[in-house]
């Protein structure tokens, strides 16, 4: 069964092939059954790829199938392979599972978009470019995929290419994943040129067997400049600016990049690499210190947005620092944990903020609407389970996995990263709160014309809200402490790593039995005084969000402004850089390239003037020459005697 992993591949390779060909001739309804029948099938191989895994012992759970020889020169060699063990068939069920899901959704949010063809091309090359990433068996093949997610990226953000925001965004987020991708590249570079290969199972092995110590610099510097590669991916600081702006592409696009698949692969990477990781206690460090920053940052910034898709951007941001938090003070399956259940209802929210948009006939703005629960029921309920479970409360999903990773970075990091991550557990909860009460909630401030068209959205739109929602309640039981399923799942691939004492983080579990219940008790009070306060402030006294902006006008602005973090980048780096360009263009393009080719052409046209005098075209000139010439030889024979 595991000899079928390549059909994973295939088959959104093919829709893509098959739509991107010839999709502007079929009608709609035949390319929305190739890009889902596609990603179905890759879904339900993926599913007899876990279970064939299964059958194996623990310890014997890896599976590489080679599909070709890919390049081989000198030492140098890269096989078209792929690899089948608890951490890829995991990333496999959740991209195809959680992308079939969104592209179902799609056929009626993208039903009447002129390019819809072209929509569901990219969506299905998305696809086939995030699985090449996580089923590739060495570093330069995932590259492959890790670049093809970015270029895929471009093509969905700036899908409405017609609007020049959603045009700069797509230009801004292929640049600034540029800066993080040069800086992975280079850390291949530095693997191959430390273990002489770059197949991870050869690579992870050496580790051990070439002697390797804790802090190496080598590992620290192969392991920084893959994590500056994460950081761009995963949009982290400081280069996290992109991932806000990518909400000009459709929704459904927001929820495939921004749930399962693009922002997911920078942790993954990590988790993949943890051998090289475990080495470098700087590195954890500065991988856990740059999450929890990231966690709190991103959620000061989603308390104050009005955009309802920018709200869940920021969330998205923050709950990606939770999972570097955790793969940082070495809680590696909390991470994939954590990765998971956000996949599950960060996709619900938003594609429930997509159905919203849809039954306001593109209104994004949470100040324009209020009171749509009764309007669109199925999309408020569905939307009212995911809230809950990014807010934390029990028994949904978020609430195990973020539990978790609070307790990981108390029991392994230190009291620091706790508080950091509680302090931005509460703020997620009062802002996701103030998101629902906003939107589905209180008096209706929708607009007249807007509010003649509500409606609920179509069946092929909610019942993937419901399906998520389903799994949102019950995706957290599989990391239920004591008896977690994910842990025992997950454990070959991060037990076989060397433990080492890393500046107060440790690779071994030190909590209590009681600790994992007394948090639990902990993130939940954490979570209701969340949703209490923005019960408080948006249902309760309504004007009060009013007063306090007042009252704190400059730190409201701060927020509202995202600290005036892509104005700084303006002057620090784009306009400096836009600056030196024209220098360049003008002095050295236009001044010295140019300018020695057009003069080398103006001397040529010279001499060509000067000699042309020598073509007149009369006979009489031709004569003269002649004479001349005989003279000119006569007095030199005659001066040669």
């Amino acid at each position: 069964m595991l000899n079928t992993v390549a059909l994973v591949l295939l088959f959104p390779l093919i829709g893509t092939i098959i739509n991107g060909l010839i999709g502007k001739n079929l009608r709609k309804e035949t390319v929305g059954c190739i890009a889902c029948g596609a990603i179905g099938l890759s879904f339900l191989v993926s599913i007899v790829v876990f279970f064939g895994l299964l059958r194996f012992p623990p310890d014997a759970r890896l599976f590489e199938k080679t599909l070709f020889s890919w390049i081989e020169s000198g030492s140098f060699k890269a096989a078209f392979a792929l690899q089948v063990d608890p951490l890829s068939s995991l990333m496999i069920l959740i991209v195809t599972g959680v992308g079939f899901l969104i592209h179902i959704y799609s056929i009626g949010y993208m039903h009447n978009d002129k390019g819809y063809h072209r929509y569901f091309c990219y969506m299905n090359l998305f696809t086939f470019s995030m699985l090449l990433l996580v089923l590739s068996n060495n570093f330069l093949l995932m590259f492959i995929g890790w670049e093809a997610v970015g270029l895929c990226s471009y093509l969905l953000i700036g899908f409405w290419f017609e609007k020049k925001s959603a045009s700069n965004a797509a230009k801004k987020a292929f640049v600034v994943n540029r800066v993080g991708d040069f800086g992975f590249a280079l850390g291949i570079m530095l693997i191959f040129l430390t273990f002489h290969t770059i197949d991870f199972t050869e690579v992870f092995s050496s580790v051990s067997n070439e002697g390797f110590y804790a802090g190496s610099f080598t590992i620290t510097l192969i392991t920084l400049l893959l994590f500056m590669g994460a950081t761009g991916k995963s949009a982290q600081i400081p280069l996290y600016t992109w991932l806000p702006d990518a909400m000009e592409g459709p929704t459904p696009v927001s929820a495939l990049i921004h749930a399962a698949t693009m922002v997911t692969a920078g942790v993954y990477m990590i988790a993949r690499c943890n051998v090289l990781y475990v080495l470098s206690p700087f590195t954890m460090t500065v991988v856990a210190s740059i999450g929890a920053a990231t966690a709190l940052f991103a959620a000061t910034i989603g308390l104050v947005q009005n955009d309802i898709k920018r709200v869940l951007a920021y969330s998205t941001i923050s709950q990606l620092g939770y999972m570097f938090l955790a793969c940082g003070v070495g809680a590696f399956t909390a991470g994939i944990f954590h990765l998971m259940t956000h996949a599950f209802f960060k996709a619900l929210l938003f594609l429930g903020s997509g159905s919203v948009i849809h039954a306001l006939s593109g209104e994004q703005d949470m100040r324009k609407m209020g009171g749509l629960r009764h309007q669109i029921p199925i999309t408020y309920k569905t939307f009212l389970i995911g809230t809950v479970a990014i807010a934390g409360i029990p028994p949904f999903a978020g609430f195990f996995s973020k539990d978790e990773i609070l307790l990981e970075s108390l029991t392994r990091g230190n009291f620091i990263y706790w508080s950091i991550a509680s302090l931005a557990a509460l703020f997620t909860a009062f802002y996701m709160f103030r998101l629902l009460f906003m939107t589905f909630h209180g008096k209706s401030r929708v607009d007249h014309h807007a509010a003649e068209h509500l409606h609920e959205s179509p069946k092929n739109m909610t019942l993937p809200l419901t399906i998520l929602a389903g799994l949102s309640f019950v995706g957290g039981f599989l990391g239920i402490p004591g008896a977690s399923a994910i842990n025992n799942f997950l454990a070959p691939v991060f037990s076989s790593h060397i433990h080492t004492e890393m500046s107060g983080i440790h690779t071994g579990s030190q909590h209590g039995e009681g600790h994992p219940y007394l948090m639990m008790v902990i993130s939940t009070a954490i979570a209701i005084a969340g949703i209490s306060l923005a019960y408080q402030m948006y249902i309760k006294k309504p004007d009060l969000p009013k007063r306090l902006s007042e009252r704190f006008h400059i730190f409201y602005k701060l927020l509202l402004n995202k600290y005036y973090i892509d104005e700084i980048y303006d002057v620090l780096f784009v306009n400096t850089t836009k600056k030196g360009s024209v220098l360049l263009w003008k002095y050295i393009d236009a001044g010295m390239i140019d300018g020695s080719v057009n003069g080398i052409a103006r001397l040529v046209g010279w001499f060509s003037n000067v000699f042309r005098l020598l073509q007149t075209g009369y006979v009489r000139n031709y004569a003269f020459y002649i004479v001349v010439g005989c003279i000119f030889i006569i007095v030199l024979t005659i001066l040669g005697k």
